[in-house]
């Protein structure tokens, strides 16, 4: 594996129960000893069921949440010991594309708008002006496969797959090196979530990209990942390189999972 990027260490996270009319009820372990290790430049897959944790693993990365025991570290550096001011720095580093290509974007905003407000947050790291900040946006609409053309669209003019572009252009814009995919193919067609799967395959190699990749489908994460992990009910139960689980899964859950998925035929 390459050097990691991003490590995970016997992370647990307990959400207190909440009080009703017959009491408080029991906490909730959403998170229960997890460890794993992302190498720079790889697809790392998070495979897990509803309620298996996967969010509140994402959000404590993002430092949304907090582990109730346990450290996140990026590129060794505990997360929880930096500064609000690093933290700031280093939040355009790690960028999210969220599952809802309709509800991630702001319907009032131009497409301009959208891509340049990353920069704008992190105008102090990224040091352009607002002209170069417009160029970026141009350039980032082109790398997705749309162009400059599109900038004073709104989202509504759109297609599903066309924002689900948008979306991936303003992670990039801050230059980040760890991308967060939310199930990012989730919500759109079957032939559209080829596209887009192949988009960051390309954007991948040309950018020298690192992808934490949560998902509920382990098809679509065997096509786009090299790692993979699988999480229920808070617990990692099994982790190793996408082809030998799929090949010789070492435990019921993943067997189970991968029975039930389907195939997927994506275009090379």
């Amino acid at each position: 594996m390459p050097d990691p990027i991003l490590q995970i260490e016997t992370v647990s996270k307990v959400y207190p129960g909440r009080a009703g009319l017959f009491g408080r009820s029991a906490p909730v372990e959403a998170l229960k000893g997890v460890s794993l290790s992302v190498g720079r430049g790889e697809s790392f897959g998070l495979v897990g069921e509803s309620g298996s944790g996967k969010t509140t693993l994402t959000r404590s990365i993002l430092r949304l949440e907090s582990p109730t025991s346990g450290r996140i570290l990026f590129e060794g550096q505990d997360m929880a010991t930096i500064s609000p001011a690093a933290m700031r720095a280093l939040r355009a580093r790690i960028q999210i594309v969220f599952q809802d290509p309709y509800a991630s974007l702001n319907p009032r905003m131009t497409i301009q708008q959208i891509i340049c407000e990353p920069m704008v947050v992190h105008r102090a790291t990224l040091g352009l002006s607002a002209a170069q900040r417009r160029d970026r946006a141009a350039e980032l609409l082109t790398l997705v496969g749309l162009g400059p053309q599109h900038l004073s669209r709104h989202p509504h003019e759109f297609s599903g797959g066309q924002r689900q572009r948008i979306g991936i252009a303003r992670a990039l814009a801050p230059k980040p090196d760890l991308l967060l995919l939310d199930e990012p193919t989730s919500a759109l067609d079957v032939s559209v979530q080829a596209q887009v799967l192949n988009l960051l395959i390309e954007l991948q190699d040309r950018l020298g990209l690192t992808y934490f990749f949560i998902s509920h489908d382990l098809a679509v994460v065997r096509y786009l990942c090299d790692r993979v992990a699988l999480i229920h009910r808070g617990t990692l139960v099994e982790e190793g390189p996408t082809e030998a689980i799929f090949e010789a899964p070492a435990s019921d859950y993943a067997r189970g999972l991968i029975a039930a998925a389907p195939e997927i035929r994506l275009p090379a």
